[in-house]
C-alpha cells in the first residue's frame, strides 16, 4: 500500500452526500495515486517555467 494523500472521512462524506453510495477502502489508494501523478505534473510545469513554487495554475 502506498502513501495516502487524501482524507478518507472527507472523501467518504462527499460520496455519501452526492450519491448515497458507500465507499470502498481501496478508493483512497486510487485517489492518492491520482494526486501523486498530478502533483508530479505540476512540479514539472513549475520547473519548466523557471519557478521554485508550485502554483494553482500548474494543475490546469
Amino acid at each position: 500500500m502506498s502513501e495516502v494523500y487524501v482524507v478518507a472521512s472527507k472523501v467518504k462524506q462527499l460520496i455519501k452526500e452526492k450519491s448515497e453510495l458507500n465507499t470502498s477502502a481501496s478508493v483512497m489508494e486510487a485517489l492518492s495515486k491520482i494526486v501523486e501523478r498530478e502533483v508530479a505534473k505540476a512540479i514539472e510545469r513549475a520547473k519548466a517555467d523557471g519557478r521554485k513554487t508550485v502554483m494553482d495554475r500548474d494543475f490546469d
